[in-house]
């Protein structure tokens, strides 16, 4: 009797990450191709940077964060150098155009897409690696480059066959940066609680009014107990603040015919405020340049509770959210929510240079989009790609006779694989529906000796299965079963995946 060993390790998947299997991984692809498609044709550039950069290189802007590089994977090299993991695509990015700046065409635009990693507490449906697909515009001061980002990202959600399901709301960080100087917010020493402000309104759509109320007064309290210090800010403050977010509702000051004229008359006092008119100044131009082009309010719109949370945002931001009910964990409908955001970002760049670059872009969630997809219309059709071609074995002396007929069908184009366990055909069929197959290819030495080929249709016959009840019928009818002379295995093959589409 063979002794049970004590010494193995046990396969466990560290928190906050997972695997992912071909299904999703197809999907993924499919979408992805679709998004790329749509940024090369407003003539964006790919570029690819690492995993890792220098920890000082990323910066301290993560969302949530009060202590420098809290929330990074970080790691000391053998020179003696802090690297950490990136945890968005655009500091990297900045570190890229910085390094690169004289060789590269400018206004630079490019996109990327690949993993980020946040080192942050793991939860249902928040993950500690994550898909991210950016694209930016580097050099160009002109807010016509931040509402090509918003047409671009409109555009991107409609070739996922989202047209009438979302909507890009568009804000400009100046119009509450002026509201926060205007209550006594301004200046370097007011950063961490203008920092506590702009999280706080980061959390409209989760909390609700009276949750961001709480926070931007002396805290709020969640359901678990645990309690988050506010901004502590008074009333009249507070209400200020709240006026704001609700002067743009339903969109109605996206419109080149009434220029903002709403919310000037509800913030009149504002408007000796240099930064608060220079970024409505910037909205009329973002708002007349998408409507010029037809992106009308049903698809671009102002939202001033849009602020992102990440801090080195610097004039107008934008978010891509998705209009559609599905079912939340209780069972009630709540609508989908965000699925990317992005805006300007002009300091960025300059944390490497003596001067500011301009610069402006956005990031689409690949996961949380691809979920969106799935509820809106089920699992992404690419998911139900079938799999290879199964050519059976059996015959273990003859397997060179098996590959050989694999052999002739990959190189027509054709995915094919020969099973290589030791089970028996039983096993072998079954191996064949667990990859997916769409066709069985049967070759024993009757079959060789007559220089034929058995093929099985396995979509063909569970449809037949299904339609047949009485089991003698199934057995003397062997549906979507044909053999056919060998010569013919490549064009008969060809002949079912056609049918199939």
């Amino acid at each position: 009797m063979t002794a049970r060993r004590t010494d193995l390790t046990a396969p466990r998947t560290p928190r906050g990450f997972a695997d992912r299997g071909a299904a999703e991984l197809a999907a993924t692809r499919s979408m992805v191709e679709k998004i790329r498609k749509v940024y090369e044709l407003w003539g964006f550039d790919e570029v690819e940077t690492p995993f890792l950069e220098y920890t000082d290189a990323l910066g301290k802007f993560l969302p949530d964060q009060d202590r420098p590089n809290a929330g990074v994977f970080s790691l000391k090299d053998d020179d003696d150098q802090w690297l950490s993991l990136r945890y968005d695509l655009t500091a990297p990015l900045a570190r890229h155009v910085a390094e690169n700046f004289q060789k590269l065409a400018k206004p630079y635009r490019s996109y990327r897409f690949g993993p980020v990693f946040r080192n942050e507490k793991p939860g249902p449906g928040r993950f500690r690696q994550f898909l991210q697909f950016d694209a930016d515009i580097v050099g160009a001061a002109s807010v016509a480059a931040d509402a090509e980002m918003c047409m671009m990202m409109a555009d991107t959600l409609d070739a996922l066959g989202l047209r009438g399901k979302y909507v890009i709301k568009v804000n400009n960080r100046k119009i509450l940066d002026g509201v926060m100087e205007a209550i006594g917010l301004g200046g370097e020493e007011n950063a961490g609680r203008r920092l506590t402000v702009l999280r706080a309104i980061d959390k409209l759509d989760r909390l609700g009014t009276k949750g961001v109320k709480a926070l931007l007064g002396e805290g709020r309290e969640d359901e678990s107990g645990d309690f988050t210090k506010g901004a502590g800010l008074e009333a009249p403050d507070i209400d200020k603040i709240l006026q704001l977010l609700t002067a743009a509702e339903g969109g109605e000051l996206i419109s080149s015919d009434n220029h903002f004229q709403t919310l000037m008359g509800r913030t009149s006092s504002l408007n000796d405020n240099t930064t608060f008119h220079s970024g409505i100044v910037e909205l009329i131009a973002i708002s007349d340049i998408c409507n010029k082009i037809g992106y009308n309010s049903e698809r671009i719109r102002l939202d001033f509770s849009v602020v992102r949370g990440l801090e080195y945002y610097t004039g107008p931001v934008f978010e891509a959210e998705l209009t559609f009910k599905i079912a939340g964990d209780d069972g009630k409908p709540i609508q989908f929510g965000s699925v990317g955001g992005g805006g300007r970002y002009d300091g960025l760049v300059g944390r490497f240079m003596a001067e500011d670059v301009p610069a402006t872009g956005f990031s689409i969630g690949v996961s949380r989009l691809q979920a969106a997809l799935a509820a809106l219309k089920g699992p992404d059709e690419a998911a139900k790609t079938a799999g290879p071609v199964v050519v059976l074995a059996l015959d273990r002396d003859r397997i060179g006779d098996s590959m050989a007929l694999a052999a002739r069908l990959r190189a027509e184009g054709v995915a094919a694989e020969v099973y290589l366990g030791s089970s028996g055909m039983k096993a072998q069929m079954k191996y064949a529906d667990r990859r997916k197959a769409p066709v069985v290819v049967i070759q024993g030495s009757d079959e060789r000796e007559k220089g034929e080929v058995t093929l099985k249709d396995l979509i063909e016959g569970a449809k037949a299965a299904a339609a047949i009840s009485d089991r003698a019928e199934w057995t003397e009818s062997r549906p979507a079963q044909v053999t056919v002379p060998e010569a013919r295995l490549v064009e008969e093959v060809k002949a079912i995946l056609k049918r199939h589409g």
